[in-house]
């Protein structure tokens, strides 16, 4: 994809989220009773990609449900303004956040936040495990990467900006933490400096620990 057609596939993904939008029923609008008519039918576009009550059935997607809702919001906005870019679905999610202002954003995020997160699993071997829970919770202090727990949480259950990432696919979070040594995600200053001292293999070791909590 060049930059040329990021511009084009962002109106187009705006484009059908706008179709999807009008034409969708309130169905179910009892899963958000606080959020605005727009809020609930964008809940079931999300669902497409993100699953039910945002838990995802693919490493593809991140799941929404149980994430702090600064967070959420954070990223919805930071998508809007194009300030944070997938490489995968960047221009979709340009194009999807074009249509949301600040408060169905936020009737977003808070629904997402009440969801019961997915369960843990992981089918990684118990040293690999072993290895990330290490890393986890205790870091490398001699190659300057801190304990992930000190800002994720003791259980990875997240708090304010910072993800909830237990439960969460590891493939999915294998590919941010490359991504964060790139421009991809510019407000990502914390996890740039994490990432720098982590080698591939202890990368993968923690995504597999986390997906199992």
């Amino acid at each position: 994809m060049t930059r040329s057609t990021v511009p084009s596939l962002a109106a187009r993904a705006a484009l059908a989220l706008a179709a999807v939008l009008t034409l969708a029923g309130t169905a179910r609008a009892q899963d958000m009773p606080d959020g605005s008519d727009l809020a609930r039918r964008a809940v079931h576009v999300c669902a497409a990609c993100h699953g039910e009550g945002g838990r995802s059935t693919t490493g593809a997607y991140p799941s929404l449900a149980g994430q702090p809702a600064q967070y959420t919001a954070r990223q919805l906005m930071d998508f809007r303004a194009q300030q944070r870019a997938e490489t995968d679905s960047k221009a979709y999610m340009w194009g999807v956040s074009a249509l949301l202002d600040d408060a169905t954003i936020q009737s977003l995020a808070g629904y997402y936040a009440a969801q019961t997160p997915p369960a843990g699993r992981s089918k990684a071997p118990p040293a690999v495990l072993r290895t990330g829970q290490r890393l986890f919770e205790e870091g490398m202090p001699a190659r300057g990467v801190r304990a992930c727990a000190s800002c994720h949480g003791d259980k990875a259950e997240g708090a304010a900006g910072f993800p909830r990432l237990a439960g969460q696919h590891a493939g999915y979070l294998l590919r941010q933490m490359q991504v964060f040594s790139t421009s991809l995600r510019p407000h990502g200053v914390l996890m740039k400096a994490e990432v720098a001292g982590l080698t591939p293999g202890q990368m993968r070791a923690v995504a597999a620990y986390l997906q199992s909590l």
